[in-house]
């Protein structure tokens, strides 16, 4: 039996709303990931399955390595398909907001959402979310949306109506935002509902080679690039730094989703509690910046006030708008802020 993270008013309010709404858009944040897209999925089969008129709009591109989810290659790309995206938008009577938590985290597709006056519902586990939408669904607390999720829809009483796609978008999502469980998952409860998703038949080895075995060999060549050349350590402070520009992005035929991932691995060199990965965008003039953490030690206070961004405790991000050179000396200023706690 899951402790009680949705409450029996929220459910209530949130399945009427469900309930009375008949043209759905279900929408995520820029740069989709794991849990954005299996979320979105997710609620897209649940809703499909009630009879409801629904699309998934996403702002930009998503990594190949999540279109083995079903009805993934319905979802619309709302860079490339705006007048299309904007139709849906105007017609629907409910939009819900997965896996973000102010409308500037929607990049370009803000503007059609915020004309949108229709009902709005968010489900999102970040920090600090902005007051956009009529109900607001928030658990900071948990691993991941489509936990949040899969609480939810229990607690409307729908655990029936949860198909084998959805719990398999469902896993995919907790799998991919907790980096396959080794990280802000110590909850035993994650095991309960896995097993759960395990009872809807899913084959969760078969789901984790989907998503992690179908990289492409630029990536692997880049990465042994970043781990040779770019890889800056600070030992005294336990810390990591690397970056790769548009230049080097390039010449190793680099594909969205590429560099999923990275940031994580020099956390495994012994002692080593906080990596910063920079990376140039391909398309526009901005740094990606992704940062994580280990123990006491918040990524999330780094992303928010070096980076323009914010996330979790253990893992956040945010974006720069200058050279590669002028961010990686914003991430070094950010090391010898830290000094005093990064020694110890």
């Amino acid at each position: 039996m899951l402790r009680t993270v949705v409450s029996a008013q929220e459910a209530t309010k949130i399945k009427e709303m469900l309930a009375e709404s008949r043209n759905v858009v279900i929408t995520c944040h820029t740069g989709p990931d794991g849990d954005a897209i299996g979320s979105s999925l997710a609620m897209y089969e649940y809703l499909k399955r009630k009879g409801k008129q629904v699309v998934v709009i996403v702002p930009n591109y998503f990594p190949d390595y999540l279109r083995w989810m079903n009805d993934a290659d319905k979802i619309i790309q709302y860079d490339r398909r705006r007048a299309l995206s904007k139709s849906y938008f105007q017609q629907a009577d409910l939009v819900i907001a997965l896996d973000y938590n102010g409308m500037y985290r929607v990049d370009e597709m803000q503007l059609p959402l915020s004309h949108c006056r229709c009902k709005k519902l968010m489900i999102d586990h970040h920090e600090n979310p902005e007051n956009f939408c009529t109900i607001q669904l928030s658990r900071p607390e948990m691993s991941s949306t489509c936990e949040l999720l899969y609480r939810l829809l229990i607690a409307m009483g729908e655990e029936k109506q949860i198909s084998l796609h959805c719990a398999e978008d469902l896993y995919a999502g907790m799998c991919t935002d907790t980096g396959r469980f080794t990280y802000n998952s110590n909850d035993p409860e994650i095991y309960e509902i896995i097993a759960g998703l395990m009872r809807k038949g899913i084959d969760k080895d078969k789901i984790v080679r989907n998503i992690y075995n179908q990289y492409s060999e630029g990536r692997y060549r880049l990465l042994g690039h970043i781990l040779l050349n770019k890889l800056e350590l600070y030992p005294d402070l336990h810390a990591s730094i690397f970056s790769v520009s548009r230049e080097e992005l390039k010449q190793f035929k680099y594909m969205k989703g590429d560099a999923e991932g990275f940031v994580n691995i020099p956390l495994e060199i012994k002692g080593t509690k906080l990596s910063i990965s920079l990376r140039e965008d391909t398309e526009k003039d901005r740094i990606f910046v992704s940062i994580r953490s280990y123990d006491d030690f918040s990524a999330q206070e780094v992303a928010e006030k070096y980076f323009n961004g914010g996330g979790h405790f253990h893992a956040a991000g945010g974006t720069l708008y200058c050279t590669i050179d002028e961010a990686l000396d914003t991430a070094r200023k950010a090391l010898e802020a830290y000094r005093e706690t990064l020694s110890q």
